[in-house]
């Protein structure tokens, strides 16, 4: 398993999501979101899923965490139902139907679930596990430790322990009925700094 085996999808829409993502994200959530694409990717080839939507997982990807960016804040909705609704907007413009539509809206909210039954969602599911992964640092050890090596090289974590833990807390504070303040009190910010990822900025070091 290699970076090169990936390539995101050739489509309107997720040409408009990397678009904005880049518009909007600093570069560690840039980096960030796109890892969790490549996770995503990478966990469902691992587990030889077949019945995957790719550019639905991308187009969710890259904006499961646009929420959080200013421009889209929601003063009562959480970050991941403020990015879904985003995503809907989006796809809406690329043509999507109403039903595909929500079904970017119903992966973005289900990443922040504690776990995703893949028979229900299998893109949410592999949302979860892979944002799971790099935030939390869940299932370290599953993907081929050559592929983990080579995306944290092209997509290196930079700030992001320090920048995400700092944006959901103060989502938290300001929106305490949201996800956010359980993953506060659920040890964001010590899981972040664990992160058997965060021990891996030197792309040599395994």
């Amino acid at each position: 398993m290699h970076l090169a085996d990936f390539a995101a999808p050739n489509t309107p829409a997720a040409a408009a999501a990397r678009e904005l993502a880049e518009a909007y994200s600093t570069p560690s959530l840039l980096n960030h979101v796109t890892r969790s694409w490549l996770w995503a990717e990478a966990f469902a080839e691992v587990e030889g899923r077949t019945d995957v939507d790719h550019e639905l997982v991308y187009v969710a990807a890259l904006l499961h965490d646009i929420g959080v960016a200013p421009a889209f804040d929601n003063v009562a909705l959480s970050y991941e139902e403020a990015g879904g609704h985003v995503a809907v907007a989006l796809t809406a413009g690329a043509g999507w139907p109403a039903a595909r539509r929500q079904r970017v809206l119903d992966v973005i909210i289900r990443h922040n679930w504690p776990s995703v039954d893949p028979e229900q969602d299998v893109e949410g599911y592999l949302l979860e596990i892979a944002t799971g992964l790099d935030i939390s640092g869940a299932r370290p050890d599953v993907l081929p430790a050559e592929f983990v090596a080579e995306v944290l090289q092209a997509y290196p974590r930079q700030a992001l322990a320090d920048e995400f833990t700092a944006a959901v807390t103060d989502q938290a504070e300001r929106k305490p009925t949201t996800a956010a303040h359980r993953l506060v009190l659920g040890g964001i910010a010590a899981k972040l700094r664990d992160n058997p990822l965060e021990r891996q900025r030197d792309p040599l070091e395994r």
